[in-house]
């Protein structure tokens, strides 16, 4: 009911009740007007009071959609309006949340973009340049069999560098759904090996296996795959020629794990916190790769309920711990 229609059915009320009193008698009459009126004029202050209220509520409610954070609703804690001040105020609050949440989002995806451009322009100056020397004629055929290699190993670089960000971004934004395979750490570890086979060849990296048994768990071959991928890549990056690379594979009643140890220079202790932060690239040991194979590694498999942990081993070397577990830890 509108505020006219009160007031209007409050007079209507008095004048009635006036008339009946004055029936009886005429000071009682007046008694029942004048208590009318000043009830009617509470009713018009209270209401007045109230109006001003909701309308200060609406001033600050905008000064907070223009961004005004020093805007406070302790005034709002009593009265009638004090439940939906403390609405108002948690939402204010998860929204605050939510803008700070989308700004630390939208810095981190403009650096990862210019880190990103960074990355593809070198090989893609690189691939320019090469291109432009395989125009002349002079070329002999070593030569250029040679600038074909290094353009194949550009091409490739740029290729995963592509295809990992995506998959990266598909898996943040929860657009992967894993499956819940039986996956052998067998045929796992074969076909990961056979994926880096030609790369650890080319740098006299040899690649052992010791595989206890046949231990399985739960989860998708084909990410999981894509995971080990990377990792037996940064080992072997990081092993000098003639060195080894040993995958181990595992299992007990509790978890399957899967260790790939290198026998390279290792990792300084103030990278292991940080090396499967994404871009993460600040000493020698990070500072030749993308910054992404390690981070997209551990996204697959935390996805998938399991852990990867890094540490240095004795004498020389890093190591890189998989485990799935079979129960809730």
């Amino acid at each position: 009911m509108s505020d006219k229609k009160r007031r209007l059915i409050h007079i209507l009320l008095t004048i009635a009740g006036a008339a009946l009193c004055a029936y009886f008698s005429i000071p009682c009459a007046v008694i029942a007007a004048v208590l009318s009126g000043a009830l009617l004029a509470f009713y018009e202050w209270d209401l007045a009071r109230r109006h001003d209220k909701v309308m200060q509520l609406c001033d600050d409610i905008d000064k907070i959609l223009r961004r005004d954070d020093a805007i406070s609703f302790d005034e709002y804690k009593e009265g009638e309006l004090s439940v939906l001040s403390a609405e108002i105020h948690k939402m204010t609050i998860r929204l605050r949340e939510q803008n700070a949440a989308l700004q630390s989002e939208k810095q981190f995806a403009k650096e990862a973009l210019e880190d990103i451009s960074h990355q593809l322009r070198t090989p893609l100056t690189s691939v320019m340049m090469i291109l432009g020397l395989m125009n002349s004629t002079e070329l002999s055929e070593q030569e250029r069999t040679a600038y074909l290699r290094d353009l194949y190993e550009l091409l490739a670089r740029m290729k995963w560098l592509i295809e990992t960000m995506l998959s990266l971004s598909r898996i943040e934004a929860d657009a992967v759904r894993f499956a819940k395979d039986t996956v052998s750490c067998r045929e796992l570890i074969r076909q990961s090996v056979d994926t880096v086979s030609v790369t650890a060849e080319l740098k006299a990296v040899d690649i052992r296996t010791e595989i206890v048994g046949e231990p399985a768990f739960i989860g998708d071959m084909h990410y999981t795959s894509e995971a080990v991928v990377n990792l037996l890549k940064n080992a072997i990056e990081h092993t000098p020629e003639g060195g080894t690379v040993t995958v181990t594979a595992e299992g007990n009643n509790i978890s399957t794990g899967i260790t790939i140890a290198d026998t390279g220079e290792g990792i300084p202790e103030t990278e292991l916190p940080h090396i499967f932060e994404r871009f993460y690239r600040s000493s020698d040991y990070t500072k030749n790769g993308y910054g992404i194979g390690l981070a997209f590694a551990k996204k697959v498999i935390a996805a998938q309920d399991g852990s990867l942990k890094a540490a240095n081993r004795q004498p020389n070397g890093a190591e890189f711990d998989i485990r799935f577990y079979k129960t809730v830890i």
